[in-house]
C-alpha cells in the first residue's frame, strides 16, 4: 500500500487524530494512519480517507495494524464491516524482550 497523498482535506483529518506529529509524516505510514483512523476518525473523516483505500488496502491494514493503537471496540467493528470477520481475530499484542 502507497503512502496517502498530502491534501488539505486528508492534512487536516492527519492532523487531529495523528496530534503528535506532522501531518506529512502521519500521511507517509498508510497502515498507522489507518490504524489511528479505526481509532478516532468520524464517519466523514472515514470516507474521505475512504476515497483513498480499496477494502483489500483496509483488509491488509487490519492485519498490519501496530498493537496499542485500535481500542477492543473499534476493533471489532472494522473487522466485521471491511473483512466480515466474526468473531474478530486477536488485536495485536505488544512484545517486550
Amino acid at each position: 500500500m502507497k503512502s496517502f497523498p498530502v491534501t488539505d482535506e486528508l492534512t487536516k483529518i492527519a492532523r487531529r487524530i495523528v496530534w503528535f506529529e506532522p501531518p506529512e509524516q502521519a500521511l507517509a505510514d498508510p497502515v498507522r494512519f489507518l490504524a489511528y483512523a479505526m481509532a478516532r476518525a468520524t464517519a466523514e473523516d472515514m470516507a474521505k480517507i475512504r476515497q483513498y483505500v480499496s477494502d483489500q488496502d483496509f483488509i491488509d491494514a487490519i492485519d498490519a495494524a501496530p498493537p496499542g493503537i485500535i481500542d477492543p471496540r473499534s476493533w471489532s467493528y472494522w473487522n466485521l464491516v471491511v473483512a466480515d470477520r466474526q468473531p474478530p481475530p486477536p488485536m495485536p499484542v505488544r512484545r517486550f524482550a
